[in-house]
């Protein structure tokens, strides 16, 4: 069998990692995450990848539904609470995506469990708020069925 024949075969029995499921996804970002927080010898965390595997698990975790979707819920509530109903004004979800994204990327965090917080709101908050936001939720989402999550 050549190296076509074989990458064809492999192609057509089904998506990438199998039946890999989005709460595999969450739980795949959610040990990463973990282990870096943990200070773990593979996985170095600064502010942005930690934002960044943040955001990847509040997105993976909300579209995957049951457990992952009420802790990264839960989760979000907090900072969105504190954008939406304070000297702010009447802000939307809009707002909150983009205040919860400035603090979590533009702040120094000496620990970095606190942008790991405000990376998996704004992935919760990026689905919830439309325009712009969603865009980038959705295209995650989209590659993410590609690779058998869906």
């Amino acid at each position: 069998m050549s190296t076509h024949e074989t990458v064809t075969v492999v192609l057509a029995a089904g998506p990438v990692f199998g039946s890999l499921g989005m709460s595999g996804l969450a739980m795949g970002t959610g040990i990463t995450l973990l282990a870096g927080l943990r200070k773990s010898d593979r996985v170095k965390l600064n502010r942005d990848k930690a934002a960044g595997l943040g955001i990847a698990m509040g997105t993976f975790g909300s579209a995957a539904g049951d457990m992952w979707k009420t802790v990264t819920h839960g989760i979000a509530e907090v900072p969105s609470a504190l954008v939406q109903g304070s000297v702010f004004g009447n802000v939307g979800l809009g707002a909150s995506a983009l205040g919860v994204t400035l603090v979590a990327f533009l702040f120094k965090w000496d620990k970095m469990l606190w942008p790991s917080l405000l990376g998996i709101s704004a992935g919760v908050i990026y689905g919830q708020a439309g325009g712009l936001w969603s865009i980038g939720n959705n295209v995650v989402l989209k590659i993410a069925a590609g690779l058998g999550a869906l």
